[in-house]
């Protein structure tokens, strides 16, 4: 079995799962979520418990097992508690503003760059050089934070760009400064 499948799912008091149609459902103070099981994994839920099971032990399916398991606790807790995920822009005149549902972002480039924000996902500016995106879907929320990143990413030799908070980017030297002279 796989270690982290086998490992039962405590359902929060204020979480209301259902399982209809091969889907998954999580439903919480902040949201509802919900996912397609694939025919390989059934769930079982009592006693305010949720136990993922899977049909066969093929190493696909071991596989699976771990990973719907995985999918369905990042659910309740994004139901329950939220996700946010932090990006800091470094770059002289390089900023961020959010109006409506756009993102608004100046880069360097001879263009302002606009990002739609998706439904469900929340970006917020505490100051002009920092990203806030919060949400119940940890898995969109990834996605989003990385679309943004990729308009900018970290150059190797000034540091400049978009990057994640905490995100170590190796700065290189440059030829003058490598050959000596």
């Amino acid at each position: 079995m796989s270690w982290i499948g086998k490992k039962l799912i405590v359902i929060p008091k204020d979480v209301k799962i259902e399982v209809q149609d091969g889907a998954v459902c999580v439903e919480g103070p902040k949201g509802k979520l919900s996912r397609k099981l694939v025919d390989r994994i059934s769930v079982e839920i009592k006693d305010g418990t949720l136990l993922v099971k899977r049909v066969a032990d093929t190493k696909i399916d071991k596989s699976l097992h771990g990973l719907f398991r995985a999918l369905i606790v990042n659910m309740i807790v994004g139901v329950t508690q939220g996700y946010l995920k932090e990006l800091e822009i470094q770059g002289v005149g390089f900023k961020a503003a959010v109006t409506g549902d756009k993102l608004n972002l100046s880069l360097g480039f001879s263009h302002p760059v606009n990002y739609l924000i998706p439904a469900g996902i929340k970006v917020e500016t505490p100051k002009p050089t920092q990203l806030v995106i919060k949400g119940i879907d940890k898995e969109l929320i990834g996605e989003v934070a990385t679309e943004i990143r990729a308009f900018y990413p970290p150059e190797p030799y000034k540091g400049k760009g978009i990057r994640f908070v905490g995100e170590h980017v190796k700065k290189k030297i440059g030829k003058a400064q490598a050959t000596g002279k």
